[in-house]
């Protein structure tokens, strides 16, 4: 069995990260931590989790927690995480963070984006980054994986095909993507109170989200040159999913049933990421409550331009299922444990 640790447990990657690891058969959560829920039980916060329901959070003191567990996930917010990740790394534990505080390879990148210091460069430089379909044996190496942010997930996994081909003109890529509420986090700011949400539908932060650094630093890496994306998110009135659409130019005149073969071999053993057949597109409801990357394409013959549409829960593909799934291929695990049965069922 693998001694697990959740520190951040009482958010919704948390909780997501306790329903899913409940069904998990070869690891056991010892330690579930929170500063603002110490004291209560997890029962207290996710009733669904009836597993845990007598583990007890606690405050997050990493040297009571050390020994543990083997395997400590990282759900905390934004710059809160780099401390403990750097003392439980350097003490030979593996740890999985979802926050972005290991995500950026460049520390000037992260700290001109989420306006915090950098403060642990030499623990930055051995995280790998945490997208299976791209990193797999990076992972299975790893004892540092950064998870990969939601909307980055679905934006990547979108492209990755394409631009491994050759397909698209890299240089002039356009993203949008609609998430669902639960990806501003458990907040009481009123802007995500139902009456706020409610039957609305708004772009926001328009060509500042944290997360296009992070979509440019991936898809550079893929196309072997500095990449610059024009990224605008969307809020929408449901409680979880992120659709995405990416416009990108053609490199030359190819038909979408050559790009779908291209994208269909590409993903034809991963276990997480279906391409739909001609004329189909991915939509939101499909893929919730489960790890799944659903990516529908299409050629534009008028513009000569590919367009692209994915889908994922945001809180299981682009959060915490993702998290389980770099769990299983670090420790050696078949990697759909959990992920394929129950996690189904939010």
């Amino acid at each position: 069995m693998v001694r697990v640790a959740v520190c951040g447990g009482s958010g919704y990657t948390g909780g997501e990260l306790l329903r899913i690891l409940s069904y998990h058969p070869e690891v056991i959560v010892t330690t579930v931590t929170s500063e603002r829920s110490s004291g209560k039980k997890v029962s207290d916060l996710f009733p669904n989790v009836h597993k845990y329901s007598n583990l007890v959070y606690e405050k997050l003191k990493t040297g009571d927690i050390l020994d543990r567990a083997e395997l400590f996930f990282m759900a905390l917010p934004h710059g809160k995480s780099q401390e403990a990740v750097d003392l439980f790394f350097r003490h030979g534990k593996k740890v999985i963070d979802l926050s972005a505080d290991y995500r950026l390879r460049d520390e000037k990148v992260y700290e001109e984006w989420y306006k915090v210091p950098h403060r642990f460069q030499k623990t930055l430089k051995e995280s790998v980054y945490g997208l299976p379909e791209i990193y797999r044996k990076k992972i299975s190496k790893a004892s540092l994986v950064a998870n990969p942010g939601c909307y980055p997930t679905g934006a990547i996994l979108g492209v990755y095909p394409a631009i491994k081909n050759r397909l698209i003109d890299v240089s002039n890529v356009v993203m949008d993507s609609t998430s669902g509420t639960s990806g501003a986090g458990r907040s009481s700011d009123s802007a995500y109170s139902y009456c706020e949400v409610n039957e609305g539908f708004k772009a926001y932060a328009v060509a500042t989200h944290r997360h296009t650094p992070e979509i440019e630093q991936e898809i550079s890496a893929l196309a072997h040159k500095d990449i610059k994306v024009n990224f605008t998110p969307h809020l929408a009135s449901f409680d979880r999913g992120i659709l995405t659409t990416i416009y990108a130019p053609l490199q030359k005149r190819i038909s979408t049933k050559r790009i779908l073969q291209i994208y269909k071999k590409a993903y034809a053993h991963e276990p997480f990421t279906r391409v739909l057949d001609e004329g189909r597109f991915p939509n939101v409801k499909s893929v919730r409550g489960t790890n799944l990357c659903e990516i529908g394409l299409i050629v534009n013959r008028r513009t000569n331009t590919l367009i692209i549409v994915t889908a994922i829960d945001n809180l299981m593909k682009g959060a915490s299922g993702q998290a389980v799934h770099n769990m299983n291929i670090m420790m050696g695990i078949d990697e759909k444990t959990a992920l394929d049965t129950v996690a189904l069922y939010p």
